[in-house]
């Protein structure tokens, strides 16, 4: 992968500027438009950047935010929250990814970001889903969206649902940047899309001055290049071949058809470009065990502002965390079935939250996991998977791995067999599962005994759940970005310090969730850090 060289000027004056801000903001997304509407509501003027058309992966997400210690949005559900109950069990999650002092920040400012957004046009509602599940249907806008029902979290803190949903169907992620998108253009905030950063202008001290940009300036160009983005953004999660083609030609366009144009800023510029799982040399080279798996986001996340930061010193960390969502249910009988690994073994809580499934398949079991369940479960996940009770991509989901993604064996011999595990193990699983299912045994991932079934008898259906699995799809977000002042949100200098003139925010960045992911903890990350770099710029 080739390096990115700054721009060294000597005399910052005396050059000729093509645009001048007291703030650049690279990329639209949650954390960009965040950033600059907070500055621009301060009194900076502000120009925000995108290469594409703005939104970034928050726009295609379910738009689910992570939110807790008393929000409008719970108190009006009636839920009982308080920051340090968030606290207690974000602790648990979060672990080292920041400091406690700053994981506590994020905790009391929850409910006050809540009301930003909502004071700018963000429509979350109270309606709480009443039931445990990876993601609510329409009717349902507050949910337990991570581990917080189950031991040892619920031991730890009392559980609370924090998930908050804008109102706006299945994925209703741009119920939350098209608000702010609007906000920030009445507040005055300059907007240029489909302009990419192509390289960082320091000083003689080193300090960030401002941005050589290329802009696609022909209305036919600008044209082809926004239609082949939304075309690849619309297929890339089931034709992937396709995806990849389109974005080559995305990148050929600017190449060819672009003017490169000089912005300085006077107070400093924020990198909110995204992570890096699209760019697949950058994976291989940080988390090649994650590369079977579903890149997750946009054409966007492809490194590229993590690089920017780097070109000028920043130091970058957690490079190796990602997270890999490899969520069972619904429908909810295959988490009453058991997840093996390619040992036979079982090794989770079914019922765990979708990306800690994730981590132990990938970062403990090669990434190699099967779905056993019986005929009964098989016949109630068939029920539980009719038109209405789950949103449609989890209905289709749940199909595929009924019909396309299901192989039937009629006892554990055959399974085994099946499967390539050694029988011993396979029937040790079984029986150990079945006696806690019947109250025989504690069960070592603490899962609920109504949650179990006794596996004793076949047929036996096992469904490929391993992170390279073609017929049940295992999406990854990177986690890793440029590391940055956990005060400020000023990018840190690989030779100590900071970069002066330098800020990163959401995924260009180390934040609250680049140790582990819960639904809704980037989102929310993406609003706090935003905040936390205009406030400390301006």
């Amino acid at each position: 992968m080739s390096s990115l060289t700054p721009l060294l000027l000597d005399d910052v004056d005396g050059v000729q500027w093509d645009d001048l801000a007291d703030v650049v903001v690279v990329g639209l997304g949650a954390a960009g438009v965040t950033a600059a509407i907070e500055a621009r509501e301060r009194g900076a003027d502000v120009v925000l950047l995108d290469r594409f058309e703005g939104g970034g992966a928050t726009a295609i997400s379910g738009g689910v935010y992570y939110a807790g210690g008393g929000t409008q949005i719970q108190e009006a559900a009636g839920v009982e929250d308080t920051v340090d109950n968030m606290y207690r069990y974000l602790s648990m999650e979060v672990q080292d990814a920041v400091s406690e002092e700053t994981l506590r920040d994020f905790c009391e400012q929850s409910p006050a970001n809540v009301k930003w957004l909502t004071d700018r046009g963000v429509p979350f509602l109270p309606n709480l889903c009443p039931v445990k599940t990876s993601y609510p249907t329409n009717e349902y806008h507050l949910y337990f969206s991570g581990n917080e029902p189950f031991p040892p979290y619920r031991d730890h803190a009392t559980p609370a649902p924090r998930g908050h949903r804008p109102d706006g169907g299945a994925f209703p992620g741009a119920k939350i940047t098209q608000p702010l998108r609007e906000t920030a253009l009445r507040e005055g905030v300059r907007i240029e899309l489909q302009t990419r950063v192509t390289r960082l202008i320091l000083d003689q001290g080193g300090r960030v001055v401002g941005a050589e940009v290329a802009e696609i300036p022909s209305r036919f160009w600008r044209g082809l290049h926004r239609w082949l983005h939304r075309w690849e953004t619309k297929v890339a999660k089931v034709a992937t071949g396709l995806a990849a083609r389109l974005r080559n030609r995305c990148d050929a366009i600017e190449a060819n058809h672009s003017k490169t144009k000089r912005i300085r800023c006077k107070k400093g510029l924020v990198l909110c470009a995204g992570g890096f799982v699209f760019n697949r040399d950058m994976v291989a080279e940080h988390i090649p065990e994650f590369l079977p798996g579903l890149p997750l986001g946009t054409h966007g996340d492809d490194g590229f502002g993590i690089r920017l930061g780097q070109s000028v010193g920043g130091k970058v960390d957690q490079m190796h965390r990602a997270s890999a969502w490899r969520f069972l249910y619904p429908p909810n009988a295959f988490a009453e079935g058991i997840l093996i690994n390619g040992e036979g073994e079982r090794f989770v809580n079914e019922f765990w939250y979708g990306a800690k499934i994730g981590e132990a398949l990938v970062e403990h079991n090669h990434g190699v996991a099967t779905l056993v369940i019986d005929e009964h479960l098989r016949r109630l996940a068939k029920k539980q998977s009719r038109p209405g009770q789950l949103q449609w991509f989890q209905r289709a989901a749940a199909l595929m791995n009924l019909y396309l993604n299901c192989k039937k064996a009629d006892d554990v011999d055959a399974l085994a067999k099946m499967l390539a595990v050694p029988r011993e193990n396979l029937q040790k699983s079984l029986d150990e599962y079945s006696a806690s299912a019947e109250g025989k045994r504690s069960d070592p991932f603490d899962k609920d005994r109504d949650s179990m079934r006794p596996l004793k008898q076949g047929p036996f259906y096992a469904i490929d759940c391993s992170l390279g699995s073609k017929r049940h799809l295992c999406a990854v977000m990177t986690l890793g970005g440029l590391a940055v002042d956990e005060k400020t949100g000023q990018v840190l200098s690989e030779n100590g310090g900071v970069v002066p003139g330098l800020y990163a925010a959401g995924r260009n960045a180390v934040g609250i969730c680049s140790r582990q992911y819960v639904s809704g903890l980037s989102i929310a990350d993406c609003v706090y850090s935003g905040l936390r770099a205009a406030r400390a710029l301006t």
